[in-house]
């Protein structure tokens, strides 16, 4: 089962990078055209086709650009003429720790909060949280990042831009980076307590919890020894889930706090139309987001000794 998820994996891959692909083609105008400017002669925008391979068939292209990225070759940015894999790293190296960062604060607290909702179910508790959840759900990551910008940027506790380079040391970049990791915890924190609220609630149903509190056993035992190891597999799901989302949805939030990361690159590719680098920077966030999911599928599989006895 968990060869063929795999394999699965990888097709979804290669569909996405056709997607990818097709989708920049079927973009309006002519890039060789816009990288020249209307001024430009007939036989300098034939030059630049053939030098950007624009000039060969969309099959063909597909396939060198595929097989480029197979060698880890992305090509070369036409904004910048440099290669595309060295403006990559970094930014990627910045977003994945934003995410890691993120990720540190929201999961334990999310489990924390869900474990909690359900143990105090229909209390108090579990009403504010539930309606604290729902109001973090309900606003864009921009509004979230622009109020607390408001409220802890302009009073001076926190930088309102997030701008680190590979030279900032580690403490310096945990506080200059907490506005945005903040923002994204707001974000992720509610659907991940609820869904863990959920999970455990639907194993405290089931028979053998009724047995256990037959037998007097404390209802924070029973939801950390018990219901706790067999809600797992949705957790892992859910966790894996926001943390994909963490990587592909940050690109909102890298703008609002001019943070040098994956999405900010992706932005300025579209912004001076620099088409290979949109191209990359999209297949490794479609990558992060299907090797996560992956990750999770597998996860669930084997923690679930039914799926993997299974004939």
């Amino acid at each position: 089962m968990i060869v063929k998820r795999l394999a699965l994996g990888v097709l979804t891959l290669i569909m996405l990078s056709l997607l990818i692909f097709l989708s920049v083609e079927a973009l309006p105008g002519d890039l060789a055209q816009e990288i020249l400017g209307q001024q430009a002669t007939p036989e300098t925008v034939a030059a630049i086709r053939r030098e950007l391979g624009l000039d060969l068939p969309a099959h063909t292209r597909y396939l060198n650009w595929l097989g480029g990225i197979l060698q880890g070759d992305f090509g070369n940015s036409l904004a910048l003429r440099k290669p595309i894999i060295g403006l990559i790293a970094p930014r990627l190296e910045n977003t994945l720790f934003l995410t890691l960062y993120t990720a540190c604060i929201a999961v334990p607290l999310s489990l924390v909060l869900g474990m909690l909702a359900s143990l105090f179910r229909n209390g108090y508790f579990d009403r504010i949280s539930n309606a604290s959840a729902l109001a973090s759900i309900s606003m864009p990551e921009f509004f979230v990042g622009y109020i607390l910008i408001y409220l802890l940027a302009l009073t001076g506790y926190f930088p309102s831009m997030a701008n680190i380079n590979a030279n900032t040391p580690l403490l310096e970049k945990l506080y200059i980076c907490f506005l945005p990791a903040l923002t994204l915890t707001l974000v992720v924190t509610a659907h991940m307590m609820r869904m863990t609220r959920a999970a455990i609630i639907n194993i405290l149903a089931l028979p053998y919890i009724e047995m256990a509190h037959l037998k007097g056993v404390k209802p924070r035992r029973i939801i950390t020894w018990h219901a706790l190891p067999n809600a797992i597999a949705p957790i892992v799901n859910v966790v894996a889930l926001n943390l994909a989302y963490l990587i592909t949805g940050v690109v909102i939030v890298e703008i609002v706090f001019v943070f040098p990361g994956l999405g900010q690159l992706m932005v300025d590719g579209v912004k001076f139309r620099d088409i290979p680098v949109v191209q990359a920077t999209s297949l490794v966030f479609a990558s992060a987001y299907v090797g996560l999911n992956l990750l999770a599928d597998i996860i669930s599989t084997i923690s679930n000794p039914r799926l993997m006895r299974q004939r």
